[in-house]
């Protein structure tokens, strides 16, 4: 299962849903740093330190983070989604199918309809 960092904006209910599949998560506010103003790069830096994957709705930033560095043990990132559960599932199908989440920059987009 993957190991992952959910930054202080990620959704809590879904962070839930994905640690019943038996992923690892930490959030941000475990780690004591949420309502800090902690820079994108900061963040990812910290997910690193902890050899965590990031995992978020930022996707414009953390994109441009992935592009200037594959340094990293993965970023995923995710259309924000009210359906908690659809988007969980989304989330698992595609860690599932992942051996390892370094280095990639993973995307979970939620379905156009």
């Amino acid at each position: 299962m993957a190991s992952l960092y959910a930054d202080e904006n990620f959704n809590g209910k879904v962070v839930q849903l994905l640690l019943q599949f038996g992923h690892d998560v930490l959030t941000a506010h475990e780690a004591g740093k949420a309502g800090q103003g902690i820079e994108d790069p900061d963040v990812l830096a910290h997910a690193i330190s902890l050899q965590r994957a990031v995992l978020t709705h930022n996707r414009k930033h953390f994109v441009k983070l992935h592009k200037q560095s594959t340094h990293h043990f993965g970023i995923v990132v995710c259309t924000n989604d009210r359906d908690y559960q659809a988007l969980a599932d989304r989330i698992q199908q595609v860690l599932i199918k992942e051996s390892s989440l370094e280095k990639k920059l993973i995307r979970v987009n939620k379905p156009r309809k």
